[in-house]
């Protein structure tokens, strides 16, 4: 019978997300969104492989917004992005939501 264990080799401040594929994005909220998550930005952290639709869904899920995503554009880093692209690590996220006026 073997009882050896492997050895973790990250520091234990690290949550559970395995390190080698957790990134953090820099999620800013203007407008109506702002308002439903009570804040004007956060960090979050995610897996490398998610895409913008699937960062607005975690997000839309966690603070409850009302606005469905067809409804708002996305913008990486200060430029339009397309929702299917993906995110990198350290990556600055915009939602925008329609803006009405004369």
């Amino acid at each position: 019978m073997n009882t050896i264990e492997p050895k973790i080799v990250e520091p234990e401040t690290k949550t559970a997300t395995n390190v080698d594929t957790a990134m953090d994005i820099n999620v800013l909220y203007f407008a109506s969104l702002a308002d439903e998550a009570g804040r004007q930005q956060e960090i979050v952290s995610v897996v490398q492989s998610t895409s913008l639709s699937e960062l607005y869904d975690q997000l839309r899920q966690k603070h409850g917004f009302s606005r469905p995503q067809a409804e708002l554009r996305v913008a990486v880093n200060d430029y339009f992005a397309k929702w299917t692209e993906q995110i990198h690590d350290g990556d600055s996220v915009v939602f925008i939501t329609p803006v009405a006026g004369g």
